[in-house]
């Protein structure tokens, strides 16, 4: 049996996300999605909370042919640890995947085999791209899953983005995204 790992920051979870959950759906026999910087939420750049990020996920993979498990993981800074600190807080695996050359170094150098999932209409689907237009008001759920839309309604996550990008100096979308 071969458990497979995937980890990130669903800000929020969308249809690229869903794609290469199911690319690794057929390479390995169980799956672990890690939902990375699980301690923070409230601003432009991690509107959503870890519990929030965990159901959207939960409801969109609901389908996938293999069993799936979702795991919110605290950051810790401190890049030496972080491998350990995700053994500690997930199951077991044996593969992990990335395409972030840091985490994919970080993997390797624990001795965890690490795959480059292919990575899908990367323009239409990223987080900060889905983000700005929650923010601005153009259309956005075409974007992600049907599941996703319904936890952003349920949170009313996207006024949630518009008050948080708001502060007395004006918009702070474009300082907390460089």
């Amino acid at each position: 049996m071969t458990r497979g790992f995937f980890v990130g920051r669903f800000q929020p979870f969308h249809d690229g996300h869903r794609e290469v959950v199911e690319h690794v759906a057929e390479e390995v026999d169980e799956l672990v999605l890690g939902i990375g910087s699980a301690d923070v939420s409230h601003t432009v750049h991690d509107p959503f909370t870890a519990g929030e990020r965990v159901v959207m996920v939960t409801k969109a993979v609901d389908d996938v042919d293999v069993p799936t498990y979702v795991v919110p993981i605290e950051d810790i800074d401190r890049n030496a640890l972080w491998v350990s600190h995700i053994e500690s807080m997930a199951p077991a695996f044996d593969v992990a995947y990335s395409n972030n050359p840091l985490v994919a170094r970080l993997f390797r150098e624990a001795d965890i085999e690490v795959r480059n999932p292919p990575m899908f209409d990367r323009d239409r689907f990223e987080g900060t791209g889905i983000r700005h237009q929650m923010l601005v008001g153009d259309e956005w759920v075409d974007h992600v899953p049907d599941a996703v839309v319904d936890v952003v309604e349920e949170v009313d996550g996207v006024e949630r983005i518009r008050t948080v990008a708001e502060d007395d100096g004006g918009d702070r979308w474009e300082a907390e995204e460089e």
